[in-house]
């Protein structure tokens, strides 16, 4: 009986002991542990670059064209704003050097200097095809202002313009039918210049009966300024 008693005992011992000791995990290895914890963390964010702003551009002014005459120099503002057919035009036969050794053909004290169309021996030279009429433009033929000159055609304006010596009111837009002479610039620096053209003697010359300078004006040099 006392055999069987410890021989029962001996069986029940181990499975006892096995159910009261709780399994033990494999230790993490260093290496893996770390990554485990990199991961975890959310990635640091890198700032973001604030967006460069772009230079601020200056805006240009109007073009400014230099008149070397032989009785001193006149400098022009053009508008292109309001007349943009009349200055693209004009700069054209600036920059062509069209205007260079032209004179100031047809002079008036109280009225106007025009000139551009002919060299100084009284010769037309050839243009470009004639641009529309830019009258309505809201610009008036003041003293100083730079406008075309033309034919009784409205649009038959080429390379000659005029300078006003007077306000010539009269020559403003008024109607489809009374168009007037388009403005497109005006007289900057040099007016006094334009005022010693304007009463230099006149007289009769080549084809024309009055208004050329005894003297030639001679237009030497029209540049476009930078």
């Amino acid at each position: 009986m006392l055999k069987r008693l410890l021989l029962a005992l001996a069986l029940l011992t181990p499975a006892f002991a096995f159910a009261q000791t709780p399994a033990t995990p494999a230790p993490a290895k260093p290496a893996a542990a770390k990554a485990a914890k990199a991961a975890a963390k959310p990635a640091a964010k890198t700032p973001a670059k604030a967006a460069e702003k772009p230079a601020a551009e200056v805006p240009a002014g109007p073009p400014k064209v230099l008149v070397k005459t032989s009785m001193g120099d006149i400098t022009l503002e053009l508008y292109p704003d309001k007349a943009p057919k009349s200055v693209e035009n004009f700069l054209a036969y600036v920059k062509s050097g069209f205007y260079d050794g032209t004179v100031f053909h047809r002079v008036i004290e109280g009225f106007m200097i025009q000139g551009g169309g002919f060299t100084k021996d009284l010769r037309q030279k050839p243009t470009k095809p004639a641009i529309p009429i830019e009258s309505k433009n809201g610009l008036s033929n003041l003293r100083g202002t730079l406008a075309m000159a033309r034919t009784m055609d409205p649009n038959s304006a080429t390379a000659q313009f005029f300078i006003n010596t007077v306000d010539n009111a009269r020559l403003d837009y008024a109607s489809d039918a009374s168009p007037g002479y388009a403005v497109f610039g005006k007289v900057v620096s040099g007016l006094d210049v334009v005022d010693k053209i304007k009463v230099t003697p006149t007289g009769a010359q080549g084809p024309f009966r009055s208004d050329v300078p005894v003297t030639p004006v001679v237009i030497e040099k029209v540049t476009l300024l930078p």
